[in-house]
């Protein structure tokens, strides 16, 4: 977080909440006399560490984006995994078997796919 970032936050910034991350999330403690009519309040996150806006739930991405007043409540459905971050393009990102950083050596054919040939 740059200084400038801290310091308009420390003036400017009421808390509304926290996710299970360590991001919070912030808007201005006073409305905007600047704008069109009626103008939201302006919110932000401040993430714990590198910021990485894929770290940011759904609840509170709504949030963010104005689609809601309140931050969700995630209900503790058993079916409900926990958010992750986005891992694409990163060492930690999903790659198949298969795949060249990880070897490169396929799973040979198991013979039951027949090719399809027009006219058959």
């Amino acid at each position: 977080m740059t200084i400038g970032t801290r310091i308009n936050t420390w003036l400017n910034g009421r808390e509304v909440g926290r996710d299970a991350s360590g991001n919070i999330y912030y808007e201005d403690k006073r409305v905007r006399s600047f704008g069109p009519k009626g103008a939201p309040k302006r919110r932000w996150v401040i993430y714990p560490g590198e910021p990485e806006s894929s770290a940011v739930p759904a609840e509170w991405h709504a949030w963010l984006h104005y689609t809601v007043d309140a931050p969700l409540v995630r209900e503790g459905k058993p079916w409900v995994k926990p958010h992750q971050a986005n891992m694409t393009g990163s060492p930690e990102g999903y790659r198949p078997a298969g795949h060249d950083y990880k070897g490169g050596a396929r799973a040979a054919a198991t013979g039951d796919y027949e090719a399809w040939t027009p006219g058959s």
